[in-house]
């Protein structure tokens, strides 16, 4: 009796285990193929063009000041007083350079969540349903490294390329 109880309640963990389905794909690889975010990417790299400009005339300008402080020290024109002055001023651009390194920066981070995070949604989504609607119990990112095995069959890139519409 409790070896017939025993290998039935084998049976059915063995068949448990088997009627799972698991799947993988490279999240990297998928994110690269879809055209949102060539777009995205083309987006950023302008926005931080933009950002990169300002930076340069703000330096440009403070090197010009810095250059005709230095011409007029040097010449003796300059009180000490006045040297004190230009010193601090020059001083305080050079910080809000510095500050505006800083802020462009995290205006970088702030785009570039704004321009991915509905791409990432829209993925993340399309993997939830396809997983829901083929019966994978699992479906694993081999872009993380996370995987150790996995057999080709289980790729699901070209099925969630077609399902996203992308080549």
């Amino acid at each position: 009796m409790k070896k017939n109880l025993f290998l039935l309640m084998l049976l059915a963990i063995t068949s448990a285990a088997y009627s799972q389905k698991f799947g993988y794909v490279n999240t990297q690889e998928l994110l690269v193929s879809m055209p949102e975010v060539k777009a995205a990417d083309n987006e950023l790299e302008t926005y931080q063009k933009q950002l990169l400009t300002i930076g340069q005339g703000k330096v440009a300008e403070f090197e010009t000041e810095y250059k005709k402080y230095a011409e007029d020290a040097q010449k003796g024109i300059l009180s000490q007083v006045q040297i004190q002055a230009k010193e601090a001023e020059l001083a305080q651009k050079q910080e809000e350079i510095q500050k505006y390194e800083v802020e462009v920066q995290s205006q970088l981070a702030a785009k570039r969540e704004e321009l991915y995070k509905p791409i990432l949604d829209k993925v993340k989504m399309t993997i939830e349903t396809y997983g829901k609607e083929n019966g994978y119990t699992m479906i694993f990112d081999s872009s993380a490294g996370a995987i150790l095995h996995a057999t080709e069959t289980d790729n699901l890139i070209n099925a969630l390329k077609a399902k996203l519409g992308v080549q």
